[in-house]
């Protein structure tokens, strides 16, 4: 893997190589990927996204504040961009022979989890952050705020009216698109 040095000193006095970025934050990228798209495939495409554009280009300078807070909404609103784009592409509807059907429990907790993904991701990106720190990541109210730089009051308030948006949106007649 390549060492491209990181031109900015970064929470700590010695500069960090990529490969110190990829090791610490790679685990952090991909459970946020996953949490929101529930797609292991997905997960490990938006790691390699993510990664490669910070290979690609310089550093950028909120990264260097607070690397974990910059990869996590790097992941969120990537993982967003993934679920809106499969959303957009046409399926061709058939499955192909030789995969066994699901059975009944299987296939209706996965169309409950795309409803869900589908859901999350017609909030605002800072909603949908709140919301995956809170139920995926098990983050209190208060490390929240913390680590998004916000009041607790307003991480609160936010979770409140994502729940009540995503209710909205998940008690849609089961024809309807979200």
């Amino acid at each position: 893997m390549s060492t491209a040095v990181a031109s900015t000193v970064m929470n700590e006095p010695s500069t960090w190589t990529f490969d110190d970025l990829f090791r610490k934050y790679c685990d952090l990228v991909h459970a946020t990927a996953y949490g929101v798209t529930g797609s292991y495939e997905d997960a490990e495409d938006i790691v390699q996204i993510i990664f490669l554009r910070l290979l690609r280009r310089e550093l950028p300078p909120d990264l260097a504040k607070n690397p974990k807070a910059y990869l996590y909404r790097a992941a969120v609103n990537q993982s967003l961009t993934t679920i809106r784009t499969r959303r957009r592409r046409p399926t061709t509807g058939t499955e192909p022979p030789d995969l066994p059907s699901p059975s009944d429990e299987a296939s209706h907790a996965e169309d409950l989890h795309r409803q869900l993904y589908a859901a999350i991701a017609k909030l605002k990106p800072k909603n949908a952050e709140i919301l995956i720190l809170r139920y995926v990541h098990n983050y209190s109210d208060a490390q929240i705020a913390k680590f998004l730089g916000s009041s607790r009051g307003a991480v609160a308030l936010s979770l409140y009216r994502s729940r009540a948006h995503l209710k909205r949106l998940l008690s849609i007649s089961p024809g309807e698109r979200l």
